[in-house]
């Protein structure tokens, strides 16, 4: 299936609340910005309260014109250094996979999303047209997403379209006006679904800082590279 340009095109802060069946577990804040082109998505997760603490840095760097990732990476706790990149290289025709000191390269013979650039992808498809059909397909890494579209709801005293993406099973609530905003979030994790609920009165101090930098920055800054994180269960022993 072709893919769609994704809706931002200027620079957004947003921020969610993370629950664990009701408790908090935490915060997530978003920074989109333009840059050359593409568009670059930054995901910081703090975990906390009904999660194990943590932080996940998770970014991606999207092809405006298309909508599709072209680089995708994803750091854990303080470090900086990614643990998990992706890169699809259109030129050379490879989809490069990096984890820790392995290396592997695979043939890129359509266009993939990264779990950043899908949903921004779902963002965008919202925005399209008035009425979709009631299924659709997206190409990841790790294989072929289906995504179902379910009946409307509502989020915050707003109306929502909602999908469901199997394998997987999230749930994805976009907003069904302008500016279409990722409402609601779904993620299954070891510890059960942990719910992200976008903060609708104003972005966090975290979200907030990063926008107003990226307003003004069109630098190089490299992806900080990754997966819409579900939290993982820590070893304990």
């Amino acid at each position: 299936m072709t893919s769609v340009a994704v809706t931002p095109v200027i620079p957004e802060a947003f921020a969610y609340t993370l629950t664990l069946g009701g408790r908090f577990a935490g915060t997530q804040d978003w920074v989109v910005r333009p840059d050359k082109g593409t568009l670059v998505v930054r995901v910081q997760s703090d975990f906390s309260g009904a999660l194990p603490a943590g932080r996940r840095v998770q970014e991606s760097r999207i092809e405006l014109e298309t909508g599709y990732s072209l680089a995708y990476a994803e750091a854990e706790g303080s470090s900086r250094k990614p643990h998990f990149e992706t890169i699809f290289d259109r030129n050379a025709g490879t989809v490069t996979l990096r984890q820790g000191k392995d290396e592997a390269s695979q043939p890129l013979l359509e266009g993939h999303h990264d779990p950043l650039s899908l949903l921004l992808w779902l963002r965008g498809q919202t925005g399209e047209t008035a009425s979709e059909p009631t299924a659709l397909s997206a190409r990841l890494v790790g294989g072929r997403v289906h995504v179902q579209l379910l009946p409307d709801s509502s989020v915050q005293g707003l109306e929502a379209r909602v999908y469901f993406l199997r394998p997987g099973g999230a749930y994805v609530y976009v907003e069904q006006e302008a500016p279409h905003r990722l409402l609601r979030l779904i993620q299954p994790s070891d510890f059960g679904p942990v719910e992200a609920l976008q903060t609708l009165e104003r972005p966090s101090s975290v979200a907030s800082r990063e926008a107003a930098r990226a307003g003004a920055v069109q630098g190089h800054a490299r992806p900080v590279r990754g997966q819409v994180g579900k939290p993982r269960r820590r070893n304990t022993r």
